[in-house]
Protein backbone atom coordinates (compact mmCIF):
# COMPACT_ATOMS: atom_id res chain seq x y z
CA UNK A 1 0.00 0.00 0.00
CA UNK A 2 1.40 3.06 -0.95
CA UNK A 3 0.68 6.61 -0.23
CA UNK A 4 1.83 9.98 -1.88
CA UNK A 5 3.42 12.89 0.02
CA UNK A 6 1.46 15.74 0.68
CA UNK A 7 1.69 18.69 -1.06
CA UNK A 8 4.06 21.28 0.24
CA UNK A 9 2.52 24.39 1.20
CA UNK A 10 2.78 28.11 0.13
CA UNK A 11 5.61 29.03 2.24
CA UNK A 12 7.63 25.76 1.85
CA UNK A 13 7.66 25.87 -2.02
CA UNK A 14 8.35 29.93 -1.94
CA UNK A 15 11.11 29.03 0.19
CA UNK A 16 12.55 26.62 -2.51
CA UNK A 17 12.15 28.93 -5.28
CA UNK A 18 14.00 31.46 -3.04
CA UNK A 19 17.19 29.43 -2.55
CA UNK A 20 17.13 28.97 -6.51
CA UNK A 21 17.38 32.05 -7.03
CA UNK A 22 21.61 33.42 -6.26
CA UNK A 23 20.76 36.91 -6.64
CA UNK A 24 17.95 36.24 -4.28
CA UNK A 25 19.85 34.40 -1.81
CA UNK A 26 22.95 37.01 -1.90
CA UNK A 27 20.28 39.85 -1.13
CA UNK A 28 18.67 37.75 1.60
CA UNK A 29 22.32 37.51 3.65
CA UNK A 30 23.34 41.30 2.95
CA UNK A 31 19.58 42.61 4.34
CA UNK A 32 19.94 39.89 6.88
CA UNK A 33 22.84 41.34 7.67
CA UNK A 34 22.30 45.00 7.97
CA UNK A 35 19.09 43.85 10.17
CA UNK A 36 21.40 42.13 13.02
CA UNK A 37 23.98 45.55 12.42
CA UNK A 38 20.70 47.66 13.88
CA UNK A 39 19.51 44.99 16.64
CA UNK A 40 23.39 44.89 17.54
CA UNK A 41 23.37 48.57 17.81
CA UNK A 42 20.11 48.84 19.35
CA UNK A 43 21.02 46.49 22.34
CA UNK A 44 23.56 48.38 22.89
CA UNK A 45 26.62 45.82 21.71
CA UNK A 46 27.38 48.16 19.05
CA UNK A 47 28.21 51.90 18.21
CA UNK A 48 26.79 53.01 21.89
CA UNK A 49 29.22 55.56 22.45
CA UNK A 50 28.70 56.86 18.64
CA UNK A 51 28.20 60.65 20.15
CA UNK A 52 31.57 60.90 21.79
CA UNK A 53 34.26 62.84 20.25
CA UNK A 54 37.15 60.86 20.26
CA UNK A 55 38.57 62.11 17.78
CA UNK A 56 40.23 65.40 16.23
CA UNK A 57 37.62 67.20 14.14
CA UNK A 58 37.60 66.28 11.28
CA UNK A 59 39.32 63.58 11.51
CA UNK A 60 40.49 61.54 8.03
CA UNK A 61 40.09 58.24 7.52
CA UNK A 62 42.23 55.55 8.48
CA UNK A 63 43.52 54.32 5.36
CA UNK A 64 44.21 57.95 4.30
CA UNK A 65 46.70 58.96 7.21
CA UNK A 66 46.36 61.72 9.56
CA UNK A 67 46.00 65.30 7.67
CA UNK A 68 48.94 67.30 8.88
CA UNK A 69 47.02 70.61 8.00
CA UNK A 70 43.73 69.22 9.98
CA UNK A 71 45.79 68.57 12.97
CA UNK A 72 47.33 71.62 13.11
CA UNK A 73 44.20 73.89 12.44
CA UNK A 74 42.13 71.69 15.73
CA UNK A 75 45.75 72.46 18.19
CA UNK A 76 44.73 75.98 17.33
CA UNK A 77 41.15 75.78 18.11
CA UNK A 78 41.89 74.32 21.71
CA UNK A 79 44.84 76.68 22.64
CA UNK A 80 44.81 79.72 25.22
CA UNK A 81 45.89 83.02 25.12
CA UNK A 82 49.20 83.36 26.62
CA UNK A 83 49.65 84.55 30.04
CA UNK A 84 51.90 88.04 28.50
CA UNK A 85 48.33 88.63 26.75
CA UNK A 86 46.41 89.19 29.49
CA UNK A 87 48.56 89.36 32.54
CA UNK A 88 47.91 93.41 32.34
CA UNK A 89 44.60 93.10 32.76
CA UNK A 90 43.66 89.47 34.98
CA UNK A 91 45.60 89.23 38.30
CA UNK A 92 45.21 85.52 37.88
CA UNK A 93 46.09 85.04 34.13
CA UNK A 94 49.14 82.77 34.75
CA UNK A 95 47.24 80.42 37.09
CA UNK A 96 44.01 80.26 34.36
CA UNK A 97 46.78 79.87 31.12
CA UNK A 98 48.25 77.10 32.89
CA UNK A 99 44.76 75.09 33.71
CA UNK A 100 44.04 75.79 30.07
CA UNK A 101 46.94 74.64 28.64
CA UNK A 102 46.98 71.46 30.45
CA UNK A 103 43.29 70.85 29.65
CA UNK A 104 44.11 71.65 25.90
CA UNK A 105 47.57 69.14 26.18
CA UNK A 106 45.00 66.26 27.46
CA UNK A 107 42.47 66.96 25.02
CA UNK A 108 45.08 66.91 22.11
CA UNK A 109 46.48 63.39 24.03
CA UNK A 110 43.08 61.96 24.56
CA UNK A 111 41.86 62.05 20.52
CA UNK A 112 43.12 60.16 17.97
CA UNK A 113 44.42 61.53 14.73
CA UNK A 114 42.65 59.08 12.19
CA UNK A 115 39.36 56.89 12.65
CA UNK A 116 38.56 54.22 10.23
CA UNK A 117 36.03 56.11 7.84
CA UNK A 118 37.17 59.34 9.67
CA UNK A 119 35.66 61.65 11.64
CA UNK A 120 32.84 64.76 11.51
CA UNK A 121 33.22 68.75 12.59
CA UNK A 122 32.94 67.50 16.52
CA UNK A 123 35.85 64.14 16.02
CA UNK A 124 32.73 61.89 16.29
CA UNK A 125 33.42 57.74 14.62
CA UNK A 126 31.46 57.95 11.16
CA UNK A 127 31.49 54.67 11.31
CA UNK A 128 29.39 54.49 14.57
CA UNK A 129 27.90 56.95 13.23
CA UNK A 130 26.81 54.88 10.10
CA UNK A 131 26.09 51.68 12.17
CA UNK A 132 23.57 54.16 14.66
CA UNK A 133 21.94 55.52 11.33
CA UNK A 134 21.02 51.69 9.94
CA UNK A 135 19.58 51.39 12.93
CA UNK A 136 16.95 54.59 12.92
CA UNK A 137 16.54 54.06 8.99
CA UNK A 138 15.44 50.72 9.59
CA UNK A 139 13.41 51.41 12.25
CA UNK A 140 11.65 54.37 10.40
CA UNK A 141 11.01 52.44 7.11
CA UNK A 142 10.06 49.07 8.46
CA UNK A 143 7.91 50.46 11.10
CA UNK A 144 6.47 52.77 8.55
CA UNK A 145 6.10 49.98 6.23
CA UNK A 146 3.73 47.71 8.36
CA UNK A 147 1.65 50.24 9.15
CA UNK A 148 1.11 51.31 5.44
CA UNK A 149 0.35 47.73 4.69
CA UNK A 150 -1.86 47.07 7.84
CA UNK A 151 -4.25 50.24 6.54
CA UNK A 152 -3.54 49.23 2.55
CA UNK A 153 -4.65 45.79 3.23
CA UNK A 154 -7.59 46.81 5.61
CA UNK A 155 -9.24 49.28 3.92
CA UNK A 156 -8.28 47.52 0.29
CA UNK A 157 -10.41 44.27 2.08
CA UNK A 158 -13.55 46.01 2.70
CA UNK A 159 -13.60 47.64 -0.41
CA UNK A 160 -13.03 44.62 -2.45
CA UNK A 161 -15.09 42.20 -0.65
CA UNK A 162 -18.04 44.27 0.00
CA UNK A 163 -18.32 46.74 -2.99
CA UNK A 164 -21.26 48.91 -3.56
CA UNK A 165 -21.28 51.97 -1.05
CA UNK A 166 -18.27 50.89 1.30
CA UNK A 167 -16.04 50.68 -2.15
CA UNK A 168 -17.64 53.77 -3.49
CA UNK A 169 -16.50 56.04 -0.23
CA UNK A 170 -12.83 54.39 0.05
CA UNK A 171 -12.42 55.25 -3.57
CA UNK A 172 -13.24 58.66 -2.95
CA UNK A 173 -10.68 58.78 0.04
CA UNK A 174 -8.31 57.32 -2.22
CA UNK A 175 -8.56 59.84 -4.76
CA UNK A 176 -8.22 62.73 -2.22
CA UNK A 177 -5.05 61.35 -1.13
CA UNK A 178 -3.55 60.47 -4.48
CA UNK A 179 -4.69 63.71 -6.07
CA UNK A 180 -1.59 65.78 -3.69
CA UNK A 181 2.03 64.92 -4.68
CA UNK A 182 3.06 62.57 -2.51
CA UNK A 183 6.78 64.56 -1.42
CA UNK A 184 4.68 67.86 -0.97
CA UNK A 185 1.86 65.81 0.94
CA UNK A 186 4.51 63.95 3.61
CA UNK A 187 6.51 67.57 3.43
CA UNK A 188 3.35 69.59 4.16
CA UNK A 189 1.99 67.18 7.37
CA UNK A 190 5.66 67.13 8.85
CA UNK A 191 5.77 71.20 8.71
CA UNK A 192 1.74 71.18 10.14
CA UNK A 193 2.94 68.86 12.82
CA UNK A 194 6.09 70.72 13.38
CA UNK A 195 7.48 68.00 15.61
CA UNK A 196 10.50 65.90 15.29
CA UNK A 197 11.34 62.40 15.99
CA UNK A 198 11.27 58.74 14.66
CA UNK A 199 7.40 58.12 16.47
CA UNK A 200 6.44 61.29 14.12
CA UNK A 201 8.30 60.17 11.23
CA UNK A 202 6.69 56.97 11.04
CA UNK A 203 3.30 58.22 11.32
CA UNK A 204 3.79 60.83 8.87
CA UNK A 205 5.54 58.13 6.16
CA UNK A 206 2.71 55.30 7.27
CA UNK A 207 -0.55 57.52 6.93
CA UNK A 208 0.11 58.81 3.78
CA UNK A 209 1.55 55.30 1.68
CA UNK A 210 -1.10 53.37 2.11
CA UNK A 211 -2.80 53.89 -1.28
CA UNK A 212 -0.82 51.73 -3.38
CA UNK A 213 -1.50 48.70 -1.69
CA UNK A 214 -5.40 49.58 -1.48
CA UNK A 215 -5.42 49.64 -4.95
CA UNK A 216 -3.59 45.74 -5.87
CA UNK A 217 -5.62 44.66 -2.19
CA UNK A 218 -8.87 45.84 -3.82
CA UNK A 219 -8.16 44.28 -7.25
CA UNK A 220 -7.26 40.41 -5.24
CA UNK A 221 -10.10 40.97 -3.52
CA UNK A 222 -12.68 41.26 -6.13
CA UNK A 223 -11.29 38.71 -7.53
CA UNK A 224 -11.31 36.34 -5.09
CA UNK A 225 -14.86 36.96 -3.29
CA UNK A 226 -16.89 34.91 -6.26
CA UNK A 227 -14.87 32.15 -6.49
CA UNK A 228 -15.78 28.42 -5.25
CA UNK A 229 -13.74 28.36 -2.29
CA UNK A 230 -15.28 31.88 -0.23
CA UNK A 231 -19.03 30.58 -1.99
CA UNK A 232 -18.31 27.23 0.11
CA UNK A 233 -17.37 28.73 3.36
CA UNK A 234 -20.84 31.12 2.87
CA UNK A 235 -22.67 27.95 2.72
CA UNK A 236 -20.87 26.72 5.75
CA UNK A 237 -21.63 29.52 8.02
CA UNK A 238 -18.50 31.58 8.13
CA UNK A 239 -19.19 35.23 9.10
CA UNK A 240 -17.35 38.14 6.73
CA UNK A 241 -14.38 38.86 8.53
CA UNK A 242 -13.49 35.01 8.60
CA UNK A 243 -13.70 34.82 4.79
CA UNK A 244 -11.88 38.22 4.18
CA UNK A 245 -9.08 37.75 6.97
CA UNK A 246 -9.13 33.86 7.25
CA UNK A 247 -10.02 32.39 3.27
CA UNK A 248 -9.25 35.01 0.87
CA UNK A 249 -6.39 36.99 2.41
CA UNK A 250 -3.78 33.65 2.24
CA UNK A 251 -4.55 34.04 -1.33
CA UNK A 252 -3.51 37.73 -1.68
CA UNK A 253 -0.42 37.67 0.64
CA UNK A 254 2.55 37.69 -2.43
CA UNK A 255 0.69 40.87 -2.54
CA UNK A 256 0.98 42.10 0.45
CA UNK A 257 4.65 40.80 0.82
CA UNK A 258 5.94 42.29 -2.00
CA UNK A 259 4.25 45.21 -1.70
CA UNK A 260 5.67 45.44 2.34
CA UNK A 261 9.35 45.18 1.07
CA UNK A 262 8.64 47.57 -1.54
CA UNK A 263 7.11 49.96 1.09
CA UNK A 264 10.55 49.65 3.40
CA UNK A 265 12.76 50.94 0.77
CA UNK A 266 10.46 53.63 -0.18
CA UNK A 267 10.59 55.17 3.08
CA UNK A 268 13.82 54.20 4.02
CA UNK A 269 14.84 56.57 1.02
CA UNK A 270 11.95 58.94 2.20
CA UNK A 271 13.27 59.25 5.83
CA UNK A 272 16.21 60.28 4.49
CA UNK A 273 15.06 62.83 2.20
CA UNK A 274 12.84 64.51 5.33
CA UNK A 275 15.99 64.16 7.53
CA UNK A 276 17.88 66.15 4.84
CA UNK A 277 15.45 68.60 4.79
CA UNK A 278 15.01 69.48 8.60
CA UNK A 279 11.50 67.37 8.66
CA UNK A 280 12.92 64.21 10.03
CA UNK A 281 14.32 62.76 13.42
CA UNK A 282 15.27 65.02 16.54
CA UNK A 283 19.14 66.66 16.90
CA UNK A 284 19.73 64.02 19.47
CA UNK A 285 18.95 61.14 16.69
CA UNK A 286 21.35 60.16 13.87
CA UNK A 287 20.01 58.99 10.86
CA UNK A 288 21.57 58.44 7.40
CA UNK A 289 19.41 61.33 6.24
CA UNK A 290 21.30 63.69 9.03
CA UNK A 291 24.37 62.68 8.14
CA UNK A 292 24.23 63.90 4.78
CA UNK A 293 22.85 67.11 5.86
CA UNK A 294 25.84 67.54 7.85
CA UNK A 295 27.51 66.38 4.96
CA UNK A 296 26.97 69.22 2.54
CA UNK A 297 28.88 71.67 4.49
CA UNK A 298 31.87 69.21 5.38
CA UNK A 299 31.92 68.35 1.03
CA UNK A 300 32.44 72.24 0.46
CA UNK A 301 35.87 71.73 2.85
CA UNK A 302 36.82 68.47 0.85
CA UNK A 303 35.81 66.35 3.88
CA UNK A 304 34.25 63.85 2.16
CA UNK A 305 33.97 60.78 4.18
CA UNK A 306 30.86 61.55 5.80
CA UNK A 307 29.01 61.69 2.54
CA UNK A 308 30.35 58.51 1.04
CA UNK A 309 29.87 56.19 4.29
CA UNK A 310 26.07 57.56 4.08
CA UNK A 311 25.59 57.18 0.96
CA UNK A 312 27.53 53.60 0.71
CA UNK A 313 25.40 52.31 3.36
CA UNK A 314 21.78 52.89 2.36
CA UNK A 315 23.07 52.42 -1.67
CA UNK A 316 23.89 48.73 -0.36
CA UNK A 317 21.03 48.13 2.04
CA UNK A 318 18.48 49.94 -0.84
CA UNK A 319 19.31 47.76 -3.76
CA UNK A 320 19.97 44.57 -1.67
CA UNK A 321 16.37 45.69 -0.95
CA UNK A 322 14.99 45.96 -4.06
CA UNK A 323 16.68 43.07 -5.76
CA UNK A 324 14.86 40.67 -2.71
CA UNK A 325 11.87 42.45 -3.37
CA UNK A 326 12.41 40.63 -7.37
CA UNK A 327 12.93 37.48 -6.03
CA UNK A 328 10.24 37.32 -3.65
CA UNK A 329 7.97 38.75 -6.71
CA UNK A 330 8.77 35.97 -8.68
CA UNK A 331 8.45 33.09 -5.33
CA UNK A 332 5.77 33.91 -3.64
CA UNK A 333 3.17 34.46 -7.10
CA UNK A 334 1.20 30.84 -7.79
CA UNK A 335 1.23 31.52 -11.24
CA UNK A 336 4.77 30.95 -11.19
CA UNK A 337 5.79 26.97 -11.48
Amino acid sequence: MSTNAPDAGLTSLAWRRLCRDRVGKVSLVVVLLFLALAAASSAGWIARDWSQEVGVSYAPPGFQGPDEAVAARSGESVSAPTAADSAAVDPLADDIAQLRQGLAGATAESRVATLPLGGDKWGRDVLQKAIKGTETSLLVGMAAALLAVALGTLFGAYAGYYGGRVDDFFNWFFSIVTSIPYLLLILAIAAVLNQKGTATVVLILGLTGWTGIFRLVRAEYMKHRAREYVRAADVLGASDARRMFVHILPNASHVVLVQLSLHVVLFIKSEVILSFLGFGVGVETVSWGSMLAEAQTELLLGMWWQLAAATAAMAILVTAFSLLTDALRDALDPRIG
